[in-house]
Formats: C-alpha cells, structure tokens, sequence
C-alpha cells in the first residue's frame, strides 16, 4: 500500500507559521501532481493548494499570500509553508498525489493544525 508520509502539524499561536512536509514513494512523486487538503470539524474535505510535476501552483484564495506550497524532486517531499496562520485554519491537513498517467490518487494520513492562543 503506497503511504504519503506527513509531518509538522502542531498548535500554533494565531500569526504563527508552520511548515507541513509530506514524503511520498519515488515512483509516485516523480509522476504526480502534489497538493494539500483540509478538513475542518463538521465542514467538508477542501483543496488548500497544490502543485503540478513541472511546478506550477494554484491556492485556495482563502490562504493565497500566506500559505506556500513547493515540492524539492531529490526528496520526493512536498512542503506546506504557512503563515500568519488565523484560528480558521484549524483543521486536520491532508497530502494528496494524483498521477498524471492512470489518474491514481493517494493520501496521507492526516496532520492535525491548531491555531489558538
């Protein structure tokens, strides 16, 4: 069973930062666009940003100029860098990969980001 391998979560203060790391098999990385997710208590599973094999990357506007997504292709490891973290960012985070050959999706087993003071 392929795992996505996430770390980084934590409780941070409200204007915090925090950066997410997600490692995934070499065979899946090199062929998959990347992306975290979020889900908080009674809302549903949502797309925070993602980034394709080439780089390019798209945010939710809701975390556009505070969050950063980027993926270093030597590690097979895709990072989350977020800050100015707001306690609406609360929620458990979730690495995804989607191959670009056969559409196959995995996920991570989910790290949990708590913004209070």
């Amino acid at each position: 069973q392929v795992q996505l391998v996430e770390s980084g979560g934590g409780l941070v203060q409200p204007g915090g930062s925090l950066r997410l790391s997600c490692a995934a098999p070499r065979s899946i990385f090199t062929i998959a666009n990347m992306g975290w997710y979020r889900q908080a208590p009674g809302k549903q599973r949502e797309l925070v940003a993602g980034i394709t094999t080439t780089g390019r990357t798209n945010y939710a506007d809701s975390v556009k100029a505070r969050f950063t997504i980027s993926r270093d292709n030597a590690k097979n490891t895709v990072f989350l860098q977020m800050n100015s973290l707001k306690p609406e960012d609360t929620a458990v985070f979730y690495c995804h990969a989607v191959t670009i050959v056969a559409f196959n999706e995995y996920w991570g087993q989910g790290t949990q980001v708590t913004v209070s003071s």
